[in-house]
């Protein structure tokens, strides 16, 4: 069969968004807000503009879907006094290198000498230590759901090998509980949660009914495409106009059904599930979520660099004047930071959501600041 010239393509993708707009704006006839929980969707949203196609009272927030936004201060300290130790090198993903720790980042330390490394891949981490056998390669472990499974099967690779001289700062984080977190905000109902395609690929969409069961609040899965992302609004608004109405109750829906199930990827889960065991994690902004975390099980706790390399834990408060926090519970927009486009800058960030690419601040401030976005 042969396939439409590309131009044909993007004629029909924007026929399509703009018949989706005209029903978004159809169904909205009353103040509602959608919250969506993955960096991604941050991007996109600011990327395409797609906020100043929605009607006035339809507000698009973001939530805390950037792994490494929510990684704490006490996170980021670890993963310093890690670099400083003799013989130690420190692997990362590339966002991590700028975010502040309580007096210093991975990049100010890289820069005073120590050994620390960007990475694309946990791979890359098992084979810096299979190349260096009198090194500890601390590899720092975050992200959702997404990223665990990768570096839980890296773990497994490493101790089926006999590689005794790798490590992983555990600092994962798990979607769901935070949606409890946030449906509970006082002073901010939701109306619906656009939830993470990537996760949930892995999670599979049924593990967002207990949210929308027990808040009432409808979850639709989508795509990252401008169309997916705009039909998973439309979905989200059907739902709450049909609850409304008495008709029909909270649902999770999936747009992204190209890519997402149900039941998501059973054989990542069961990895999951023999490296890791689930516990509370500290949220940066947010606080303490029971159940949100991941630790080694005993079977791996070799692996853990807290435990094998005494790594202290701090307990310092968030940056003066920054409300990441509030950002990332939907009760702020970028724009009403006082340190938003002045003092927190990309290239001066001083809350997490500035220094990720996918940090709300981020996204904002590249994509809408001169585009005219009102920021709603």
């Amino acid at each position: 069969m042969t396939r439409a010239p590309a131009g044909l393509d993007v004629l029909r993708s924007q026929k399509v968004a703009g018949a989706l707009v005209e029903r978004i704006r159809a169904l909205v006839d009353r103040p509602v807000s959608l919250m969506e929980v993955c960096g991604t969707h941050t991007v996109a949203i600011s990327r395409w503009g797609l906020r100043s196609l929605m009607p006035q009272e339809l507000r698009l927030l973001s939530g805390p879907g950037c792994p490494v936004c929510v990684t704490p201060v006490s996170g980021i300290d670890r993963a310093i006094a890690a670099a400083r130790l003799p013989g130690v090198a420190v692997v990362t993903f590339g966002d991590m290198m700028r975010v502040p720790g309580s007096s210093s980042s991975l990049e100010s330390e890289r820069a005073g000498g120590a050994d620390v490394r960007i990475v694309y891949s946990p791979l890359e981490a098992l084979a810096a230590a299979r190349a260096e056998p009198g090194r500890e390669v601390v590899l720092v472990g975050v992200g959702f759901e997404t990223t665990s499974p990768a570096i839980a099967a890296t773990v497994v690779r490493a101790e089926r090998e006999g590689v005794r001289n790798l490590s992983v700062l555990p600092l994962f984080k798990l979607v769901p509980p935070a949606l409890e977190v946030l449906a509970r905000v006082p002073g901010r109902p939701l109306d619906g949660f656009l939830c993470p395609g990537h996760v949930s690929v892995i999670i599979g969409a049924r593990a967002y009914e207990p949210v929308a069961e027990r808040f009432g609040i409808p979850c639709v899965v989508a795509g990252f495409e401008p169309v997916d992302i705009l039909a998973g609004v439309a979905m989200l608004l059907a739902q709450a106009q049909r609850a409304r109405d008495d008709s029909g109750k909270a649902e999770v829906e999936t747009q992204y059904r190209r890519a997402v199930t149900p039941e998501g990827n059973p054989a990542a889960l069961r990895l999951l599930d023999e490296v890791f065991e689930v516990c509370d994690a500290e949220w940066r902004g947010i606080g303490a979520i029971p159940r949100s975390g991941y630790a080694f099980r005993e079977r791996f706790r070799a692996f853990d660099a807290v435990a094998r390399l005494g790594l202290p834990e701090t307990r310092v408060p968030d940056e003066s004047g920054c409300v990441c926090g509030e950002i990332m519970l939907g009760l702020r927009q970028p724009p009403d930071c006082p340190l938003f486009g002045t003092r927190c800058a990309p290239r001066t960030p001083v809350g997490p959501c500035m220094v990720s690419s996918e940090g709300a601040c981020a996204a904002f401030h590249r994509y809408e600041m001169s585009g005219g976005a009102d920021g709603r």
